[in-house]
């Protein structure tokens, strides 16, 4: 009888280590999906004049790790707009609008 306790006490704290380190999974590192494209944020800011028109914007968030659909990011909260940098192919590098003079360079990664 004390065997079984035992043996089902160790079975359930096993579980609820497993379930713990899945649900609080984070992302190696802050990205953003543009058109099927994933581009890592990096630490390079653009002033307004910089930057070029609207592309898009961020249609889903989450900071869990996951699979998800959309123009996503694990960083910037839906309604963040992306946006073409002035002399820069999207296919190399957007911009992501942090607040009203503030952009921030995201660099293609790829599909």
């Amino acid at each position: 009888m004390l065997r079984n306790i035992i043996s089902l006490f160790f079975v359930f704290i096993i579980g609820c280590i497993f379930l713990i380190s899945t649900a609080y999974a984070k992302w190696a590192y802050a990205f953003v999906v543009y058109d099927g494209n994933t581009y890592i944020v990096s630490e390079t800011h653009f002033e307004t004049k910089e930057i070029d028109k609207k592309i898009g914007e961020v249609t889903k968030y989450s900071d869990n790790e996951g699979t998800y659909s959309g123009n996503f990011s694990n960083k910037f909260p839906k309604g963040t707009e992306y946006y073409a940098i002035k002399g820069v192919n999207i296919n190399d590098a957007i911009a992501v609008k942090e607040s009203e003079k503030s952009f921030i360079k995201a660099n293609y990664e790829g599909k």
